[in-house]
């Protein structure tokens, strides 16, 4: 039989306290379900250790492909097309050079909106069951998950790292 688990909300008031809140409890058995904050902050993603994201490469490879895609569209019309160019090379690379540009731009922007669709797992269709509305105001959460047993453990350490500690009711524990 699984053991019943449960998330316990600790409400900091900036973030600094919220990433020394996490990593306080990176230093110990219970794992952190999840952080919640108003604004994006690089001092919480370092102290969740949070990889970089590979979005880039995905950009990288969009604006490599789309280079090469418009480089050879352009050579593959002139070529195809009896065109009279007055004397002229029919192949004239610098020109282009500008249509391969307009694809590398289109293409990195597809391959950017590909990446982030993939990467990021969009859409999730999950509930945010246990979300504490003060974070979308000016407070970060941090979501500890732990045994029923240890619930007040869990509380005691979150209020002695300052965070004032909201307990979910019966049935919006989001396990």
């Amino acid at each position: 039989m699984s053991e019943m688990r449960t998330n316990i909300t600790a409400l900091f008031e900036n973030e600094n306290q919220a990433a020394e809140a996490v990593r306080a409890v990176r230093g110990t058995q219970w794992p952190i379900k999840d952080v919640h904050g108003p604004i994006p902050s690089e001092a919480i993603s370092e102290a969740l250790e949070v990889k970089k994201s590979g979005v880039g490469w995905f950009t990288l490879a969009g604006g490599i492909i789309g280079f090469f895609t418009g480089y050879l569209l352009a050579v593959f019309t002139a070529a195809r097309w009896g065109l009279i160019v007055g004397g002229k090379p029919v192949l004239a690379y610098i020109p282009f050079f500008i249509v391969g540009f307009e694809f590398t731009i289109l293409f990195s922007v597809l391959g950017n909106v590909v990446g982030l669709i993939l990467l990021a797992r969009l859409p999730a269709y999950r509930d945010l069951q246990g979300y504490p509305p003060e974070c979308s105001g000016s407070y970060f959460g941090v979501v500890v998950d732990c045994g029923a047993d240890e619930q007040d453990a869990v509380h005691r350490f979150l209020t002695g790292l300052g965070g004032r500690v909201t307990v979910p009711a019966p049935g919006e524990n989001g396990s």
